[in-house]
């Protein structure tokens, strides 16, 4: 177990995902499309990590179930490390219904399941402690919040923090996440998630972030934002995600060129962090490291689902090169 490099924390879910025309308010529509399949933002990371070759481990708890055997053979067949996760006897593993229309817009709804389970006496310190890395994602759950501030009390300081809150943590705002804020590394949102955190714009809740002790941010645009860089003589661009650190902002640019049609965004968002966070395993600068993680989004939005899209090593070099 020594050569695992990075450990993913968080929710296991499976994913029940229905394509609709669109989102309603009340009424009814046609679901046009439905897939089941393993899901849980951190868990979709370290999966796209192990794809691209990265050793990894994942600790969480799933139920006694068909489902939580699923979860476990999706993991083992990328050779993500499985020995930390508990099965809860007489439990329903975690699932999440997602609604997903032609414009790209979720709903999401969480049933917690096993999840709700997990305490601290079922994570294993020393297991987690022997990672590089160590990335974290959010409970539905305020008790597992509280286990994540324990893990990160009780983290080595030798083990890098990244982490994915999403809306569930972002809603709870910067004086509650201050713990695993001070001790993170890179901290991944999409931009509506730092307006939450942060109740700020793109720049001045990035520096918020930053001046909690984050030493990168890394926000996702979706389709893309028209940003103004630099100072005196400046320009304007259109950017699918934008980084912060103490060295200065960075962002990848929306070239037009496409690499696959968009047909689901579930997941992109924990496809961004796969591929940045592979740039950062192999040394790479940080520009580099969005570029990687815009990349392995765009595949990923190419099928549906959260796993289905994402690339090998090889898959992602040859895209990389394209872009």
């Amino acid at each position: 177990m020594n050569n695992i490099e990075i450990i993913g924390l968080g929710a296991l879910n499976i994913d029940h995902i229905y394509k609709v025309e669109r989102l309603l308010d009340d009424g009814e529509a046609v679901v046009e499309a439905a897939i089941s399949s393993p899901g849980g933002s951190a868990a979709n990371t370290i999966y796209g990590l192990a794809k691209l070759g990265v050793r990894g481990g994942f600790v969480g708890a799933v139920g006694d179930d068909d489902e939580g055997k699923t979860m476990l053979q999706d993991f083992q067949k990328v050779g993500v490390n499985t020995s930390q996760i508990k099965i809860k006897k007489r439990a329903k593993t975690g699932s999440v219904l997602c609604l997903s229309d032609h414009q790209g817009r979720r709903s999401l709804y969480v049933l917690a399941g096993a999840n709700s389970q997990l305490t601290i006496n079922d994570l294993d310190m020393s297991y987690i402690n022997q990672a590089k890395m160590l990335h974290l994602s959010s409970f539905a759950d305020e008790r597992q919040f509280r286990v994540l501030l324990e893990v990160i009390d009780r983290l080595d300081s030798s083990v890098k923090v990244s982490f994915s809150p999403g809306e569930l943590y972002a809603a709870k705002g910067l004086g509650v996440l201050a713990p695993i804020l001070k001790r993170t590394y890179v901290l991944f949102l999409n931009q509506n998630e730092l307006k939450q955190l942060t109740r700020k714009d793109l720049r001045t809740g990035a520096e918020s972030c930053l001046e909690q002790g984050c030493q990168i941010v890394a926000v996702t645009l979706g389709r893309g934002e028209r940003l103004k860089l630099g100072q005196g003589i400046s320009r304007k661009v259109t950017a699918t995600s934008y980084t912060s650190d103490a060295q200065g902002e960075y962002v990848t640019e929306a070239n037009g060129g496409k690499i696959v049609d968009e047909v689901d965004t579930t997941g992109a968002g924990d496809a961004f962090a796969s591929g940045f966070l592979y740039g950062l395993l192999k040394e790479r600068k940080i520009k580099e490291c969005a570029l990687l993680g815009d990349t392995t989004a765009r595949l990923c939005i190419g099928r549906t689902g959260a796993r289905d899209g994402l690339p090998n090593a090889t898959e992602l070099a040859q895209r990389y090169q394209q872009l």
